[in-house]
């Protein structure tokens, strides 16, 4: 018998980037990667806060009248909830502003859970189809000054207005989107801040503090 030959023995390679399991390889950057894990600043006393949640891209467009009126009554719910009051709003296609009054920081967040839980049920419900809705955590930035406050109102009045501009279109200067606010059939609460002309003694607003 002739004499046998040892062959090496080669591992096999094993790919370091963990094969196609889910949300495996590098974490996305820039846009796609959403508001940052950070600690939200500290809310220790009442103040606006202008919010924005976006939605996952299988999600239909939030401008419909089906998806506008799943919101609606997403927002008449939790318009004035946990201490939390949403005093503006304006729906996009894939995402939404608002603009809310809130005197701590866990009530900003239980108000917000509760939001964006019923927004993404019915939205599923509408959909028929279940998993995520939201494309990521809700971002929040806190007004601490009249003109900053009012400035983030009338930006939230006329964002559709914005982003028509910036594919070119023009809008008549009488248009007022159905989609936000002003022009929805939402029964929305009177800010308590002074810095968008209202009182916290008082539920009645200044209404030449937020010109339109």
């Amino acid at each position: 018998m002739g004499a046998q030959v040892s062959l090496p023995f080669e591992r096999p390679k094993r790919s370091r980037r963990g094969g196609k399991r889910e949300r495996a390889g590098r974490k996305p950057s820039g846009v796609k990667a959403g508001p940052p894990h950070v600690r939200r600043p500290r809310i220790e006393q009442l103040l606006p806060v202008h919010v924005t949640i976006r939605v996952a891209e299988h999600v239909y467009n939030l401008r419909s009248r089906r998806s506008f009126s799943v919101i609606c009554r997403a927002i008449g719910i939790a318009a004035e909830r946990f201490g939390v009051r949403i005093l503006e709003f304006s729906v996009q296609g894939n995402h939404m502003h608002l603009v809310v009054e809130a005197a701590a920081h866990e009530a900003l967040s239980r108000a917000m859970q509760g939001f964006s839980i019923r927004v993404a049920k019915g939205l599923n419900a509408m959909m028929k189809r279940r998993g995520r809705v939201l494309a990521r955590r809700y971002h929040a930035r806190v007004l601490t000054t009249g003109s900053d406050a009012r400035r983030i109102v009338r930006y939230v009045r006329d964002n559709h207005r914005r982003h028509m501009a910036q594919v070119g279109k023009v809008l008549p200067a009488t248009f007022v989107d159905p989609f936000a606010s002003p022009r929805a059939d939402v029964a929305l609460p009177a800010p308590r801040t002074r810095l968008l002309g209202g009182s916290v003694r008082s539920r009645t607003p200044d209404p030449e503090a937020i010109p339109l």
